[in-house]
């Protein structure tokens, strides 16, 4: 949906996450862009990124916590050393230790293990979430399939089925849809989405007479860039988890590819959401972390998907709600994702969609660097 922009200084610039470097000769690593790094070297600029989102979830607090304020735009004052970015270099080397000694190296204990969303953790239970209503925790392991669950093959076929079915989702092969992109204490945007089967997605941010955020993914590839905007790093090459995000979001534009999107398939336990009742069903791209989908029990239609990716730190999770399914071209297409992130929320309605509309291959290339 977005890979992702986040309001920075009322700019675009990236939240992503990844699993690893990409190996291309140009893939530059954090310590090669950014001043001043020295808990995290070694990791591509997007890990990088997806790191200090991680940060600011785990505390509750906002990049300038830790870094100069510079509201004028520039960056260079943002490697300069204080308290709180000492004190996280600290608790880096804390945590890893912990878990190299009392956990085999697993990544068992994370920043938001203790802080859970405050600057200082908490010392003592509290009573009112203790006798308080249960709260879903969102699985981030994969589940064990309940004995009467319906299968992950039918659920998934009730869904295509609930779409419009095989034959006439094979028919959809391309659209160009536009409408708004509303970002957290952001103004409303307008925006465009091209796609084309089997997996190639591209989604333009315009601001005023200009593009603020393109994010793209080429079938192989996948890059963001905010060419016209003062951010840190204009131009971001996609890796890792976060590649694997931008090629699911694609093949999800062409539902009917679903089953082959992703592996490993089993169902959980059903829930609700929204007072809903949905069924849960994993797949994944990795093999090591799920993807959560969730299927209406009534209408058969996507409500909710979860992927997580992975970070020096920890796991970043990335939700998007589905909503306002409507026909085009005899398929229901949903006219509102609401894509939320540890440090931030969008959403984007479409209120125009050409089905098998021409698209130009070169909406689909590497942005050009600014």
């Amino acid at each position: 949906m977005k890979y992702h922009a986040i309001l920075l200084s009322g700019l675009f610039t990236l939240s992503v996450t990844t699993r690893g470097q990409s190996g291309r000769p140009d893939q530059k690593n954090s310590e090669q862009v950014f001043k001043n790094i020295q808990s995290m070297k070694g990791i591509p600029i997007n890990e990088f990124m997806g790191t200090m989102g991680f940060f600011s979830a785990s505390l509750g607090e906002s990049c300038t916590f830790c870094h100069v304020d510079e509201s004028g735009g520039s960056w260079d004052r943002y490697a300069d050393d204080n308290d709180h970015k000492r004190t996280a270099r600290r608790m880096i080397a804390m945590v890893s230790t912990m878990n190299k000694n009392f956990f085999n190296g697993r990544r068992v204990l994370t920043c938001y293990s203790c802080h859970r969303g405050a600057k200082l953790p908490e010392t003592s239970p509290d009573i009112a979430q203790l006798y308080g209503a249960p709260r879903f925790a969102e699985p981030n392991r994969f589940v064990a399939t309940p004995a009467d669950s319906p299968s992950a093959a039918q659920i998934l076929d009730k869904y295509i089925q609930a779409l419009g079915g095989a034959p006439k989702l094979a028919a959809l092969t391309s659209f160009r849809a536009t409408g708004t992109y509303h970002g957290y204490a952001a103004p409303i945007r307008q925006m465009e989405i091209y796609a084309k089967a089997p997996n190639q997605r591209s989604m333009v941010v315009h601001g005023d007479g200009t593009d603020l955020n393109i994010t793209t993914y080429d079938g192989r590839e996948g890059w963001s860039a905010a060419p016209t905007t003062d951010v840190p790093v204009p131009l971001i090459e996609l890796t890792g988890g976060e590649l694997d995000g931008a090629k699911l979001d694609a093949v999800l534009s062409f539902p009917g590819q679903i089953k082959q999107a992703l592996t490993q398939w089993r169902t959980g336990a059903p829930t609700s959401i929204d007072e809903r009742d949905v069924l849960l069903v994993q797949g994944t791209a990795d093999g090591r972390y799920p993807v959560n989908l969730y299927f209406d029990s009534e209408t058969g239609l996507l409500v909710r998907m979860v992927r997580y990716m992975d970070s020096p730190v920890g796991l970043s999770p990335t939700q998007i709600d589905y909503a306002d399914y409507r026909e085009v071209a005899a398929v229901k297409m949903p006219m509102k994702a609401t894509v939320s992130w540890l440090d931030g929320r969008a959403t984007i309605v479409l209120t125009n969609v050409q089905a098998n509309a021409a698209v130009d291959a070169s909406r689909f290339s590497r942005p050009a660097k600014p």
